[in-house]
Formats: C-alpha cells, structure tokens, sequence
C-alpha cells in the first residue's frame, strides 16, 4: 500500500511538473527588462531590501525557490537537490560581480512550511544563511516575472535586462553529476562580455504556490 502510495505521488508531481515546464509566453522574455525592481522584500536577516538593492556592477541573479519542493531541498527519488548549490553559486556571483538573491513565493503555503520562520530555520540548517533569501507577500515578484517553478532562474545584465532564463545546472540529484552548470557558466560568461549559450532552458521543479 505504502509503495503503492509513493508511486501516485511521484506520478502525480510528474504531472505537476510539467504543467509548468512548458514554455509560456507570460514568462519575462529575454531582453526585457526586470519588472518591480524596487519592491521591497522582507529578508531573513531582518532587512527589507529589493532588487535594486541587491544588484551588483554587472547584474542580478534572481532564483525563486522553496523549503519543501523536492527539486530543491532533495527527497527519495529526487536526489540531494539544487539547494545545495547555492553557496558556489553565491561564490561565483561573487566572483563575477554580480548579485544573488533567493526569493520564496509559495503564499498558499506559508502555513505549511514556507514562512519566514521556515525560511531562516531552512537557512540555518543548510548553512545559506548569508544568501539574501526574501519572502515575496501575496506572490507579487514571481506574478510579475511569470515564474512558475521552484527553482526557476533569471539572470541580469548591468542594466537589470534578462539574459539568461532556466535552470540552475542539468542535474538536480547530485553537484557531482553536472555536465553543464548553466547559470554559473552564464554569470560567469556576463562578466566577461561573452555570449551566453544557452541563454534559455527548462525550468524543471514544483508549480509556485500561489493563493486563487
């Protein structure tokens, strides 16, 4: 019964899944530029800060994420997770000159594990601590990108236009098994003046959880 039980849900967030993996013409475009660039958040260091805040000389990579969506804090079946990339990522953010910032969107499930609360204890626990990770009240960044999934990557230039939309790398279940890490390749290919290639992918995860 109990296998029986984990095969209908693996199934069913297959569904899930790709329900927002398909490309969707309300997704911010490549090229256009970052909306609501000066909506304040609240962070898990007690600031209110918004992109424009956190964008550094040459850009801003935005990740909306989750504490609970199994394609990024790792589960049976899904591997350790694209969580675990965040702190080379910040690094390499770092490196490059360009900002990273964490933004949760699940408002349907603020009661279920993706409260501030969850937000700092999830931080904590994985040591992510000093990632800028703010909550988004009411879904209103991840509505006006048109993100839909958790993770869900967009990365800007020095003037906040889009260059890169997708996924962090190409393997959700193991750092070790990557073959193309697509955002830090692009972060650092900005830096740079290079081109960015590719400059869009599929961003695999959980549908956003937004209220109505």
């Amino acid at each position: 019964m109990k296998k029986a039980l984990y095969i209908f849900g693996v199934l069913a967030m297959g569904i899930a899944v790709y329900s927002f993996t398909v490309a969707d013409s309300e997704t911010l475009a490549l090229g256009a530029a970052a909306p609501k660039t000066d909506l304040k958040m609240d962070g898990i260091d007690g600031k209110s800060v918004s992109l424009s805040d956190l964008k550094k000389a040459n850009g801003l990579a935005v990740i909306f994420s989750s504490n609970t969506c199994p394609f990024v804090v790792g589960a049976e079946g899904y591997g350790e997770g694209w969580e675990t990339r965040y702190l080379g990522l910040q690094k390499a953010a770092n490196s490059s000159n360009i900002g990273l910032v964490l933004i949760n969107s699940n408002e349907a499930k603020r009661a279920n594990g993706e409260s501030m609360e969850d937000m700092k204890k999830r931080a904590a626990d994985k040591r992510f601590s000093n990632v800028a990770y703010l909550l988004d009240k009411n879904s209103e960044l991840a509505n006006a990108f048109g993100a839909r999934t958790t993770p869900h990557v967009f990365l800007f230039d020095k003037d906040m236009k889009l260059v890169y939309r997708g996924a962090i790398d190409n393997n959700n279940e193991s750092a070790a098994k990557v073959t193309d890490a697509y955002l830090e390749k692009a972060m650092i290919n900005l830096s740079q003046g290079k081109a960015i290639n590719p400059a869009e992918t599929k961003a695999t995860g959980c549908g956003i959880k937004r209220v109505g």
